[in-house]
């Protein structure tokens, strides 16, 4: 699925790869320990679905819902929808998202979850956009670091849509 407005900047192929090793590298990582996996709903869920796939280990996953951004700009507020229902105390943590933009939500995130008493709290983005950050947080996995460009696909949207799409494109407005 193609559309005039959206220029492809990350193929399908390509985003299978990364997600694959990824997933690999993870798993060495956590090898023996017990993980859960939390998605940022909404943008994350496509790539999580796949990430998971990648991991070749027992893990348990939950959402939450967090939002910050109106059509292409961030609000600078950060509200949480939808909370997690996993029980995460003394776990290890990774809090999935589908890009790290200006790091407000994710910031706010990890420190509620380790608020929660998660024995620690990696962020894996998918994307990884430091350009925008106006807060100090940086993802300890990513698959890739793009430039200031607003882009949709693979879960990412604009107004709701677009998140259908098997890859990365930027929209042209």
């Amino acid at each position: 699925m193609t559309y005039d407005n959206v220029k492809v900047m990350i193929t399908k192929e390509e985003i299978e790869s990364k997600v694959k090793e990824l997933g690999k590298r993870i798993s060495r990582d956590y090898a023996g320990k017990e993980l859960t996996l939390i998605g940022v709903l909404k943008g994350s869920f496509i790539f999580l679905s796949d990430l998971v796939r990648a991991i070749d280990l027992p893990v348990e996953i939950d959402f939450i819902c967090a939002k910050s951004y109106q059509g292409t700009t961030s609000t600078g507020v950060v509200n949480v929808k939808m909370d997690t229902i996993l029980d995460i105390e003394g776990k290890s943590v990774i809090l999935v998202e589908d890009i790290l933009d200006t790091g407000k939500t994710l910031s706010a995130l990890r420190e509620t979850l380790l608020s929660r008493g998660a024995s620690d709290v990696k962020i894996v983005t998918f994307l990884d956009k430091p350009a925008r950050r106006k807060i100090d947080i940086s993802a300890d996995y990513s698959c890739y670091t793009i430039e200031d460009r607003f882009v949709v696909g693979y879960g990412l949207d604009y107004d709701e849509k677009y998140r259908n799409l098997d890859y990365v494109g930027e929209v042209i407005l």
